[in-house]
């Protein structure tokens, strides 16, 4: 453990990938609480495999593997993909949850055929953008962690910045508009956010698997606390926590991929968090109810006698 402790902090490529995961989950725990307020927590899903097309584009108008490039790809397929959902709900008959289905699966798969037509080039330069389906953390590099920083940087403070307006969209959207906010507006502010908290992890853990670094650190945070400010927190530091914790378990277990790892990962906590949270833990809830039976039987005990 000591051994572990110390290569998290002095092993060069353990600590840039744990800083990569921990930035990630900050991220995507503060902003995935939003989603799981708002139960959308299928919009991540649907945004995060409409991201795939996106990137196989942008390599294949560009010609480059680099980072800003394909991740710019990324969100604005990822906005285009919710874009349309929203359409599609609002102007046909299908319902929303329909329509999420309907563009995950139609985005994903184009995103597979670009992807294996890109493998089928003759041109070397196309190797590697299979990582973006499941992620590949090992392969996070110093550049990559700022550029992930610096976008969560701008996320967080646009999120303190409009605090009071995605408090008011996730609880009361129909006071805040008497109040004149313009709610359709900061919807769009706060699904922007989500789309870049999805894109900043497309490298670490892959389209398939980002859903859940989204929206699983905030439902165990959900289950400690009623308070939105201490959700958000306990969010941020379940996915930093998960992050720093799967990158060391796949540098200790032989062929185990990180991003896999993170997920199983923060699977844990919301696990834990479900069992044994106060009030709302299953185990918590339990014990709570045996007290009192056993409290009842002693007072109807004590008026028998």
């Amino acid at each position: 453990m000591k051994e572990l402790f110390l290569a998290l902090f002095f092993d060069h490529t353990l600590r840039t990938v744990a800083m990569g995961a921990a930035a990630l989950g900050i991220v995507s725990g503060a902003l995935g609480s939003f989603a799981v307020l708002r139960r959308q927590s299928l919009l991540g899903d649907a945004i995060s495999h409409a991201a795939l097309p996106g990137i196989a584009l942008a390599f294949l108008l560009t010609g480059s593997k680099s980072a800003l490039v394909l991740l710019f790809g990324a969100a604005m397929a990822g906005a285009l993909a919710t874009w349309l959902v929203t359409q599609i709900a609002g102007l046909t008959r299908v319902k929303y949850d329909s329509a999420l289905g309907i563009i995950l699966s139609v985005f994903f798969g184009f995103g597979l055929v670009l992807l294996t037509y890109i493998q089928k080039l003759p041109n070397s330069n196309q190797a590697g953008l299979e990582k973006f389906l499941f992620g590949q953390a090992a392969a996070i590099v110093e550049k990559d962690v700022l550029l992930m920083a610096g976008l969560g940087l701008v996320a967080l403070f646009l999120l303190f910045l409009f605090w009071k307006e995605f408090k008011l969209l996730s609880f009361d959207r129909d006071f805040g508009t008497t109040l004149g906010y313009p709610m359709a507006l900061i919807d769009f502010v706060l699904t922007t956010l989500l789309v870049l908290a999805i894109v900043i992890g497309l490298q670490t853990v892959g389209v398939v698997l980002m859903s859940a670094m989204l929206i699983a650190p905030a439902v165990a945070a959900r289950q400690w606390t009623d308070h939105l400010g201490i959700m958000v927190l306990l969010a941020a530091f379940f996915g930093a926590f998960a992050g720093v914790a799967g990158t060391v378990a796949s540098s200790t277990i032989s062929r185990m991929p990180a991003g896999p790892a993170i997920v199983v990962a923060v699977s844990i906590l919301v696990i834990i968090s479900i069992l044994f949270a106060p009030r709302r833990g299953v185990i918590w809830q339990r014990g709570r109810d045996y007290l009192m039976r056993q409290r009842f039987r002693a007072m109807g005990g004590k008026k028998n006698g």
